[in-house]
This record gives structure tokens, C-alpha cells and sequence, in this order.
């Protein structure tokens, strides 16, 4: 069994620069979501408070007890001490203004996390999933490392301050990408302008809540595409966004992180610098879509000579508009032949794009069909075949 590489595509031209991207941020990270390539990189892997940005973690882990359909969206959650509005911490803090003992629905939840930024909102879910926040913030970092966040900590539910509240922006971007891919259903609630919390059980609670309804996310009102995802914001570490545009049928993640600048608009501002910068000087190119038949591998025993390999899902790469197909090329890499039986949507190689040496994309080849092994006399057949030459 050989280790083989087929170049399926070759372009050798000489690159040429793409323009960078300034920012005043200590952290910015831009992708491109059907690709996954780095467009902009700054500080991407330094670990920073994520503020608010923390509470899409907390969402996620209320997410996946959604879709495992242990909580619906019309379920109702009683809301404890902790997260009553009445406690010191929530006073300078973003909330939708909770008292103790009453109750709110999940859909409620979701969207004063998303829209409000509700640190009272993100104590409830904990206490309802964990029994407490401090157990919580171990689902918290269980559900990073299974989506492929190895250096993200969490002292809390809300992001206020603590010291084990640190994420990257790179991490941040994985979170944006796991929460567009893997609840294609919720997503939308991510774009909600204006959540008007109709359930405030003090007369305070009822004013406030008056003129506290208009999301944080000032991109959603200032760029066509942009439909999430969150802000956050405290002293030490500055403003910062998490945030995602489709423009054009084309998706990008943004990350802004250690952002100094005046308040939210200007926030938002520096966001859509990013995210367009990234549409105006790269280019998507679309080799294959799921599905495609890709290579045919030999397999050894089978009762099949060949299994099919495709992709589970599009494989594009992301290039610089100015020489877009410079340097570049898509290779396949499989063993020859692979051994008898090969399972449908086994990995049976991968699928990587090169650019001037450099790795910008991979995915892994999977079989489009179940190749059995053959029986013994099928086996003895073959082996004559191989003793005289053939294959």
C-alpha cells in the first residue's frame, strides 16, 4: 500500500500582494466561512477577555440541549437569586431586568442574551443546565474542546470580569462558524434588531426595559448581509465583536477584539471596514461541491476495484482578487490501493489547496459507497491475478 498525491489543478503564476488591513484593535481575524481561509490574521491566537462575546458559548450549550429536544423554545425556566436584578453586579451591567421566582421562556432567553447582552439571561440558563454557574462553566469548556478550541478558559456565564474569562479571536471565529453550520434553525435569531421584553415584573423593571431594546450589534443596521452575531464590552478589555455577512451568497466571519474606540457605532464601523475589505480583495473559487466524484481508489480485496471519493461538503479556496489563481495548486492524497472493506463516508484520503507552498484549505476525501471485502476464493483469485502481472 502506497502513499499517493495527484495534482488536480496547477496554476504557477507569480503572486502578488493583497493589500493589508489596518486597525487600531489589538486582535482582528477575518474568514472566509466556505473555505475556512485567513484573510486577516492580527493577534488571532492571543488570549484576551471576550466579554459579552463569552455568552455565544453559553447560547451553544443551550443550543445543543434544543436540538437534542430536552428544552423547547416555549418552555418556561424560573429565575433564581443570582440572577435578580437586584444584585449589586447587575447594576452597571447589560440584563433584561429578571426578579427572582418569575419565569421565562427559552425563546425569551435567547433572545435578551443575543439582542440585550443579558447577563441575568445567561446566569438563568446555567442554574437550569448545571445547577450552578460555576458547574456550568465546565459544559462551557467541555463543548469548546469538541468544536476545536483548545486555549479557551471560563470563570462565568456572562463574560463579566474574571481572570479565567479568556478566548482568541481565532477560537471566537471557530465558535461563529460552529453556530452558523450547526443550527442552521436558530441562526436567524442572531439578526433580531429589537426585542422588547413584555414580562417585567416591577414598575423600575418596566421603564427600564423601555428604553432598553435596540441590539448592541449596531452592524446589523449599517451593512446589508450582516446578520450576526454578538458585542461585548467591559474596562479592561475594551470593545469587542463577533460578527458574520453574506454578501452576494458569499459568508465572511469577522473577529474585532481590544477595540478602543467610542462606544458601538464606532465598533460597528471598524467591523464593516473589515468584512468589506475582505469582500474587495479576495475572490472565491469553487472546485468542488458535495458530492462531486473526485478519485477513484483502488481498494485491495474488494469486491469493488475502485471506491469513489468526494467531499461532505463544497471545497472552495479563497484567493487574492489581484492574481487569483497565482501559485496555486488543489492536490489529492490517498493510499493505493486501500484495504478491503471501506465503509461509506469513511475518510479515504483528503483534498489540499496550496498556494505558493502555503496550505490554504483541506478537507478530507470520504468513500461515496460501502466497498465489501471479498470472499476467500475471490481473495485467492486476486492474489494469482497480482503473481502474473495483473491487478
Amino acid at each position: 500500500m502506497k502513499k499517493k498525491l495527484f495534482i488536480l489543478f496547477l496554476s504557477l503564476v507569480t503572486t502578488a500582494a493583497s493589500a493589508e488591513f489596518s486597525t487600531k484593535a489589538k486582535s482582528a481575524f477575518l474568514i472566509d466561512y466556505d473555505s475556512g481561509t485567513e484573510i486577516v490574521a492580527k493577534n488571532a491566537d492571543v488570549l484576551m477577555p471576550p466579554s459579552s462575546m463569552i455568552k455565544l458559548m453559553t447560547l451553544v450549550v443551550l443550543f445543543d440541549e434544543i436540538k437534542a429536544g430536552r428544552l423547547t423554545m416555549d418552555d418556561r425556566i424560573t429565575v433564581g437569586k443570582n440572577a435578580d436584578y437586584n444584585d449589586p453586579k447587575w447594576y452597571p451591567a447589560s440584563k433584561i431586568c429578571l426578579v427572582e421566582g418569575q419565569s421565562i421562556t427559552v425563546r425569551d432567553l435567547i433572545l435578551g442574551l443575543i439582542v440585550l447582552s443579558g447577563g441575568d439571561a445567561s446566569v438563568v440558563v446555567a442554574e437550569k443546565l448545571a445547577g450552578s454557574e460555576a458547574s456550568f462553566t465546565k459544559m462551557m469548556q467541555d463543548k469548546a474542546r469538541a468544536i476545536g478550541m483548545p486555549l479557551s478558559s471560563f470563570g462565568n456565564a456572562s463574560g463579566l470580569p474574571d481572570p479565567n474569562n479568556l478566548m482568541t479571536s481565532r477560537e471566537l471565529a471557530t465558535l461563529a462558524y460552529h453556530i452558523i453550520s450547526d443550527y442552521p434553525d436558530i441562526y436567524p435569531m442572531f439578526a433580531t434588531k429589537r426585542f422588547e421584553f413584555d414580562e417585567h415584573q416591577t414598575d423600575w423593571c418596566r421603564e427600564w426595559g423601555r428604553t432598553h431594546t435596540v441590539n448592541y450589534n449596531k452592524l446589523l443596521f449599517i451593512m446589508p448581509g450582516a446578520d450576526g452575531l454578538k458585542t461585548g464590552h467591559t474596562a479592561e478589555g475594551g470593545y469587542g465583536m463577533v460578527a458574520s455577512s453574506n454578501v452576494g451568497g458569499r459568508r465572511l466571519i469577522g473577529i474585532i477584539n481590544g477595540f478602543n474606540g467610542k462606544g458601538h457605532d464606532a465598533l460597528a464601523g471598524e467591523m464593516k471596514k473589515l468584512l468589506n475589505h475582505g469582500y474587495a480583495t479576495t475572490v472565491n473559487k469553487l472546485f468542488y461541491h458535495a458530492g462531486d466524484k473526485i478519485a477513484a481508489i483502488p481498494v485491495w480485496y474488494g469486491r469493488a476495484p475502485h471506491v469513489i471519493a468526494t467531499v461532505e461538503k463544497n471545497f472552495a479556496i479563497t484567493l487574492p482578487k489581484s492574481a487569483p489563481m497565482s501559485g496555486l495548486r488543489v492536490l489529492a492524497r490517498y493510499s493505493d490501493p486501500l484495504p478491503a472493506p471501506v465503509e461509506k463516508g469513511a475518510v479515504v484520503g483528503e483534498i489540499i489547496a496550496e498556494q505558493n507552498g502555503r496550505v490554504i484549505a483541506r478537507a478530507p476525501l470520504i468513500a461515496m459507497e460501502r466497498v465489501s471485502k471479498t470472499q476467500f476464493i475471490g481473495r485467492i483469485i486476486k492474489n494469482l491475478r497480482v503473481m502474473f502481472g495483473g491487478r
